[in-house]
């Protein structure tokens, strides 16, 4: 049981931040975090408020706008790790390989093409 009614990591958490900083490191410090990666865009709430005041859409309504045009029609519906993703090369004209497969007709073999 601690003796101050504080932990023994709390002691010394405080005691090296009052070492480092004085009394000013002992003060209350917010528990936020200092970066969020899941923040909404700032287009995409700028989005939802227009939608709000102009449109008066509620949260379904607007849902349902963003998924519609966010993305291109190719994309919409579908989960991030299947959407396509530009191939590009560091170089024009470097080569390229492309396998394409299709059925033929009975009595052919499957043939493999290489471009």
């Amino acid at each position: 049981m601690p003796y101050f009614g504080i932990s023994r990591q709390a002691y010394y958490t405080w005691y090296r931040r009052y070492q480092a900083e004085g009394v000013e490191g002992l003060r209350t410090r917010s528990k936020a975090p200092k970066t969020s990666p899941n923040v909404t865009h700032v287009e995409v709430v700028g989005k939802i408020i227009y939608l709000r005041q102009n449109y008066r859409f509620g949260p379904e309504k607007i849902a349902m706008y963003l998924k519609r045009c966010r993305l291109p029609a190719s994309q919409r519906y579908k989960r991030h790790d299947r959407r396509w993703k530009r191939y590009e090369k560091q170089l024009p004209g470097h080569p390229v390989q492309i396998d394409l497969k299709a059925p033929l007709p009975e009595g052919r073999r499957l043939v493999t093409l290489r471009g």
